[in-house]
């Protein structure tokens, strides 16, 4: 497997596309106007108090109050890591940590009261920010976590004799002179096989890091931002960068140069990967990753076999089912099922990286009667989403084929990033039929003329709805006329979506 990322860098927005194979895998976009703040840390005030939520809302200066849970505030257990890792056994025994008792949110803040907070999830949708009290800091190799003493590993590293190592160095450096008083820490997937040298590097830098948020932490009034997190290219060489990843090419000679002089102080075994790119052709129309985007806001996802998904995101849930389409297999019809089952969900758990899609996954695959066959579907998605960065939890194939599984949801989907609702339809996906609105007019006119003494009325709608009115339905308008007992005109207003009209009185 090789990878290559590409940084495309424009004055309005970066994008960052992680290729595989010769095939997008992920794609990263950050405007400049609009710039995320997962990671960010912020001084906010309290503004309200949900005791029967168990949270508060914390104003740290965005157009929307964020919101914070009682366990963020007071569990000093280690946190998730930053690049969706789960911060490994640093996280304790899990049946202990749903046992923990939770003081009262009252005992905790109170309105007005300063908090020190950093962001876990971006605003989504309607939603504020996701806030925790348990303040944290990335580098190459390692997160420090302050109000923690404990160590974890990533659980991507597997090997049990490296994550001991790993742990026992972090422990031994820790215990020097110099990190007294250091807090803890967890060592990221990147560490795997690094020497002692770079693990001490990352941790005093940690620590220097640390100490410059503590003091920026004194010298401002809430609300206000204390620390922010990296810009995408450099989180980029920090957080995507791993041996099968050959190269980073930017077309940008500026931010190529600053990525360097990145890379050559935190991670200077990655700068020959490094490339300034400047060909003829824009850098995302390699591999085409501006066809692979456009093709990523479609619904309809279509399999090499003649199969296909096709993909809901909703605000509650996304949906994707699986269907066998023109594909029909060479010997039975189980065994047509068991293909497309198969190639749907290696294709799906791609769609999942690719768009971002976050929250709970609920996944309709073609009935299967093999029980066999519904355990080698489920094994190769759990495969297909080892290479997920983002932490994700999937449940057996239930009795009517559907297998649900959360994603975790950090940053807005690209369809959201990309995107707007229809303000046609408002986001639902669908408008009322010319059929439909005909028959609502029909009812509007009954109620003016039961209201007023009128003689005749004025029907302003969209083109389909007028032509249908005069052609299929002209025989209930004439009806109507003679119920009523007035005359109705009809008007084509250009700028009427189907479903709007107006009814004059005349």
């Amino acid at each position: 497997m090789s990878e290559e990322i590409l940084i495309n860098v424009t004055p309005a927005e970066t994008r960052v596309a992680v290729v595989e194979n010769g095939v997008l895998q992920e794609i990263y976009i950050e405007r400049t106007a609009n710039r995320g703040i997962v990671g960010n840390i912020y001084r906010g005030i309290v503004v309200r108090v949900l005791p029967g939520m168990q949270a508060a809302f914390v104003d740290i200066g965005l157009d929307r109050a964020s919101f914070i849970h009682a366990s963020d505030l007071c569990c000093s257990r280690v946190p998730e890591s930053d690049d969706g890792e789960e911060r490994g056994d640093a996280e304790g025994n899990p049946e202990q940590r749903a046992s923990e008792v939770i003081p009262d949110i009252r005992d905790l803040v109170q309105e007005g009261q300063s908090l020190l907070v950093q962001v876990t999830k971006d605003p989504l949708g309607s939603k504020g920010a996701r806030l925790t009290a348990q303040l944290s800091v990335s580098s190459r190799f390692l997160v420090y976590v302050a109000d923690s003493d404990q160590i974890g590993v990533s659980q991507r590293i597997e090997d049990e004799e490296e994550r001991q190592r790993l742990r026992d160095t972090v422990a031994a450096l820790r215990a020097h002179e110099s990190m007294a008083g250091t807090g803890g820490f967890i060592v990221r997937t990147a560490a795997e096989g690094v020497g002692v040298d770079e693990i001490r590097a990352d941790m005093m830098f940690l620590q220097k890091l640390w100490e410059l948020v503590r003091r920026n932490c004194q010298e401002v009034s809430a609300p206000a931002v204390v620390y922010e997190d990296l810009p995408l290219p450099m989180r980029t060489i920090r957080d995507l960068v791993w041996p099968p990843v050959e190269k980073i090419r930017i077309d940008s000679r500026e931010v190529y140069q600053q990525v360097v002089g990145f890379a050559t102080a935190f991670t200077p075994d990655v700068v020959p990967r490094i490339e300034h790119y400047c060909g003829e052709r824009p850098i995302l129309d390699l591999f085409s990753v501006e066809d692979e985007i456009q093709r990523a806001l479609e619904k309809k996802v279509k399999l090499k076999s003649g199969g296909y998904l096709i993909i809901d995101q909703t605000e509650a849930m996304t949906t994707i089912d699986v269907n066998t389409g023109a594909f029909v297999g060479h010997r039975n019809l189980e065994e047509t099922i068991f293909k497309t089952n198969l190639e749907a969900v290696n294709a799906l758990a791609r769609q999942l990286r690719l768009r971002n899609l976050g929250g709970m996954i609920i996944i309709d695959l073609i009935d299967m009667a093999d029980v066999q066959h519904k355990r080698q579907v489920m094994r190769a998605l759990e495969r297909a989403l080892e290479k997920d960065h983002t932490r994700t939890t999937i449940s057996s194939v239930s009795d009517l084929s559907l297998v649900q599984m959360t994603r975790k949801r950090t940053r807005e989907s690209l369809e959201r990033v990309l995107c707007e609702p229809c303000p046609v339809c408002s986001g639902r996906g669908m408008l009322k039929s010319a059929e439909t609105v005909c028959y609502e007019i029909f009812r509007e006119i009954l109620r003016e003329a039961r209201a007023y003494e009128n003689r005749s009325f004025l029907v302003l709608a969209a083109s389909s709805v007028v032509d249908r009115l005069l052609d299929e339905d002209s025989a209930y308008v004439a009806d109507l006329e003679e119920f009523i007992g007035a005359t109705i005109q009809f008007q084509v207003e250009t700028v009427y979506s189907q479903e709007q009209y107006d009814v004059i009185l005349l």
